[in-house]
């Protein structure tokens, strides 16, 4: 059995692509030997799996650990977290069955490698923010769907989570008044991927500004926040003339990055674009949050300002026919839950911009993975 781990470890080792295949592969393997009994316990322990590792994130348990190469004895750990020893034993007896730590003896624990995954501030914020605001509207879905008749939902009046937090708020304005669920939110999308995985990576920008007047704008991010994705332009492309333009709500731009070259505007993408015949029209994960009704008048909003040289970026998860992995295809059941909204395959986002009198022109892979794309749009070229 060693020299089979060791193998596949090998395999593995060799790409990320490989790692994932290995992991899928092992999956089946492992499904393939449950008994029905076990089939209950991994499906009706999954909310509480999360829980506990919640409540560990909570104590800085796994910090604690990650922190000694040596077991702890709970005697230690519940001293450095303050909490009753009888109860830290059930907590720690879970996590150990659960695979989130590793007993070494009776009453003794040391970190593993999820040990260490879970010490990660990205980590952290992402379970904490799927466990406070994504994981109430997963739980009300089934009583939401059977509400609307198992109808796909295209309005973000009715949702999943106005049930499951019984508000009238969209997630938007219930954010703004839960600053703790916001903050995980906004820690986990900072820190989440590797700053080298953008759409900067795939895209020529140079080759398509090439000879662009320095007098009309270059770059326009909509619905960019605080504006990371402006500063990573800029400082890929320090030299490009043009104006480059963070546009947000007020309460994000008025907390945007003191970006030198980056003018901050406040605007609202619902409303007429005042930004006119820019080069790039950017747009990273804005429009998988809205239902069809609010894609199409912000897609009309772009391109009443687009001129005959201008491009519309759409950054975006772009699913595949077949094969969706598990992470994405959560992503895509959370946006059911959340926004009415969805992920789509290319031909899917294809029939979205024909749909406003705009062409699909390119789609660029740029962290296959999670199939994150940005497309190049633009207006109708002549036949």
């Amino acid at each position: 059995m060693q020299a089979i781990k060791e193998q596949i470890t090998l395999i593995a080792n060799e790409s990320d692509a490989a790692r994932q295949q290995a992991m899928s592969t092992l999956q089946d393997l492992l499904f393939s030997f449950e008994t029905t009994e076990d089939t209950i316990h991994r499906y009706g322990h999954m909310n509480l799996q999360t829980a506990i590792v919640q409540v560990g994130i909570n104590l800085g348990l796994f910090k604690y650990l990650s922190q000694h190469e040596k077991p702890l004895t709970v005697d230690e750990i519940s001293e450095k977290s303050g909490t009753d020893p009888q109860l830290m034993v059930r907590f720690l007896r879970f996590l150990a069955a659960a695979g989130a730590v590793h007993e070494t003896g009776k009453d003794q624990y040391v970190a593993n490698h999820v040990t260490h995954n879970l010490s990660d501030r990205a980590v952290e914020a992402g379970i904490s923010h799927y466990f406070s605001t994504a994981a109430p509207p997963a739980q009300s879905l089934p009583a939401f769907l059977e509400q609307v008749g198992y109808r796909n939902p295209v309005t973000e009046t009715h949702t999943a989570f106005k049930l499951a937090f019984d508000t009238d708020l969209n997630a938007y304005a219930w954010f703004g008044q839960n600053p703790a669920q916001l903050n995980h939110f906004n820690t986990y999308m900072a820190l989440r991927r590797k700053p080298d995985s953008t759409w900067l990576s795939v895209y020529p920008v140079a080759v398509e500004a090439a000879g662009w007047p320095s007098e009309k704008p270059l770059y326009v991010n909509i619905g960019g926040g605080v504006g990371h994705q402006c500063a990573q332009f800029r400082e890929k492309y320090p030299n490009l003339p043009g104006r480059v333009v963070l546009q947000d709500l007020p309460h994000s731009v008025a907390q945007a990055l003191p970006t030198p070259g980056v003018e901050n505007m406040a605007h609202n993408m619902l409303e007429p674009q005042p930004v006119v015949g820019a080069k790039f029209y950017y747009l990273r994960a804005v429009l998988h949050n809205h239902p069809p009704h609010t894609i199409r008048l912000v897609l009309e909003n772009m391109k009443a300002a687009m001129g005959p040289e201008s491009v519309l970026l759409i950054d975006e998860m772009v699913f595949p026919e077949s094969g969706v992995n598990f992470n994405t295809a959560s992503i895509d059941m959370t946006m059911l839950s959340v926004f009415a909204s969805m992920e789509r395959t290319e031909a899917q986002w294809r029939l979205v911009f024909e749909d406003v009198g705009l062409e699909l022109v390119r789609t660029y892979t740029y962290y296959q993975r999670n199939y994150e794309s940005v497309m190049d749009v633009r207006l109708p070229r002549a036949k």
